[in-house]
């Protein structure tokens, strides 16, 4: 479920497992990036930057829900987008490191993924509480992610970015029925402002649809020998092609 607030974002599982894949990034670049592998530290901007856009773009996003639902589903896929090339910059590194990543049979694959994330129980403090959330959430894979080997840092982050993947598509799929379902706020403004537009014509006492007998508002010709020329248009259009003239 996705909640909508002021902070919604904060109680999004995609958006904590964001920030420990941003915290987590940071420490590798500082830890395994140096002068011999990434003289010119385009690697280390590339790798904390996607990591970053991951998780802002999952805020941003959410922080449109209400205003405009096309708008926070390009930016959560911009996210997945981002997660997706910095997962390929670890699985590059494996390959490097003349490793292929985990196979799904071993134990230590099995071990990182069996972990979970606990539930946001935020009160009043969300901003400090989310925090401490994020810390505790990501101290359960420190065993794998502090470590001095960089094979099995990088593992346990690639294992991460595509459990972040997975749940961006999922909550994209989510938008995206609610979208189909209910619209969006374009969709939600023209609603309201055609039934303002019927019930004024209705108080003005407006003719009846010749056709299927609703209420008719004024509109305007846009092509056509009538171009620019107001006419009667039913209420149930379009379903319902029925005009009279003014």
């Amino acid at each position: 479920m996705i909640k909508v607030n002021r902070l919604g974002y904060y109680w999004l599982n995609t958006w904590v497992m964001a920030n420990v894949i941003q915290i987590a990034t940071l420490d590798f670049c500082k830890k395994f990036l140096n002068l011999h592998n990434d003289p010119c530290g385009r690697q280390f901007d590339q790798m904390t930057q996607a990591a970053r856009s991951g998780a802002a773009n999952i805020a941003e996003g959410n922080s449109r829900h209400t205003t405009s639902k096309e708008t926070e589903m390009k930016l959560t896929d911009v996210a997945r987008a981002s997660i997706a090339e910095l997962a390929g910059d670890y699985f590059n590194w494996l390959l490097q490191q003349g490793q292929a990543p985990w196979s799904v049979g071993t134990e230590e694959y099995k071990r990182v993924n069996a972990v979970q994330f606990d539930t946001p129980q935020y009160r009043e403090d969300v901003i400090h509480e989310s925090g401490l959330h994020i810390l505790a959430q990501k101290q359960k894979f420190n065993e794998w992610l502090m470590t001095d080997d960089s094979v099995v840092a990088a593992n346990c982050l690639l294992i991460l970015c595509n459990r972040l993947i997975m749940m961006l598509q999922k909550q994209i799929e989510t938008l995206l029925s609610v979208f189909t379902e209910k619209g969006g706020f374009t969709e939600a403004l023209t609603a309201e402002r055609l039934q303002h537009r019927t019930q004024d014509s209705i108080e003005q006492d407006a003719p009846q649809c010749p056709v299927c007998g609703k209420p008719m508002i004024r509109r305007v010709a846009k092509k056509g020998v009538n171009s620019g020329k107001e006419f009667w248009s039913c209420t149930g259009y379009p379903d319902c092609h029925g005009t009279r003239k003014i």
